[in-house]
Parts: structure tokens; C-alpha cells; sequence
């Protein structure tokens, strides 16, 4: 996973921004616009490389290319299910399959955003997945007992 110039001083357990996108342009445009937010940011050119190259307790959200080749956008947020890995994720694509916008959002997806995207909306909901993480993340540490944890 291609590490971006605002990822390089977060510390471990820092809620993080990943991209996975085949397409280099759109990555390198999306992590320019993230990090330009003050936003760390890992970028990934496909599932495969995502997989092996994100921790198991990543903090934060995904940035996800529905229509990719090889394991899809779809069929990643199927494997991360699977390994219990619960980042919220964002599906972009080029153009909107209502049958593959129904089975992300059933599956738990954020958001659907369609190409091209308005980098507010794109932003805000971002740092709204970013909340959502925070807070399931401390939901999850009280109903273990362990109270809030920082971090």
C-alpha cells in the first residue's frame, strides 16, 4: 500500500483514510484532496494489495472503487465482512448499478458516491465515516468492560 505524504507521521492507531482504486489518476487525485484536509491517507491500486497491507484493526474508513479488475470493490467488502474488519466504507464508481448500490448498503456500506464526485460531499461524508468509526469503536470497548479508550 503506497503510503501518502500526510500518512508518513501518524501514529499507529491514528484513524486513517485508505483509497483502493485501480485507476493511478484517481488515487493520486483522492489523496491529494484528503491530505489537503489534514487527512492521513494509505492508497492501494486493488483489493489484493489492500488485504495484505492493512492491519486487522485499522482505525478509520475506506475510500472503495466498486468496478475494479480482479476481487471488486463488491467482493472486498465481502472478504473484510468475513474477517470481521469493520471499517466504514465508501463505494465510488463511474456509474451506479442500483442492484450493486442495494447489495453494498445492504452489506453495511457508508455511502454510494457516483463519479464524478463534488469534493465537499465527498469530504464531509469522509469525516462523517471517520464519527461513525470513532463511535463504534467506543461502543464496542464499553460493552467489553473496558470503558472509553483513546487513542
Amino acid at each position: 500500500m503506497r503510503m501518502q505524504t500526510g500518512d508518513r507521521d501518524a501514529q499507529p492507531g491514528t484513524p486513517t483514510v485508505y483509497v483502493v482504486d485501480d485507476d493511478p489518476a484517481m488515487r493520486a487525485s483522492l489523496g491529494w484532496l484528503l491530505e489537503s484536509m489534514g487527512l492521513p491517507v494509505r492508497t492501494a491500486a486493488n483489493a489484493a494489495e489492500f488485504l495484505r497491507t492493512c492491519p486487522q484493526d485499522a482505525r478509520g474508513c475506506l475510500v472503495l472503487n466498486v468496478h475494479m479488475p480482479g476481487m471488486g470493490g463488491l467482493a472486498l467488502q465481502e472478504e473484510l465482512l468475513r474477517r470481521e474488519q469493520h471499517l466504514p466504507i465508501l463505494m465510488i464508481t463511474g456509474y451506479v448499478d442500483p442492484g450493486e448500490m442495494a447489495r453494498a448498503m445492504r452489506r453495511g456500506a457508508f455511502d454510494f458516491v457516483e463519479k464524478p464526485f463534488d469534493d465537499e460531499a465527498l469530504l464531509a461524508s469522509v469525516r462523517a465515516a471517520l464519527r461513525q468509526d470513532d463511535k463504534r469503536r467506543r461502543q464496542r470497548a464499553e460493552r467489553a468492560g473496558g470503558g472509553p479508550k483513546g487513542g
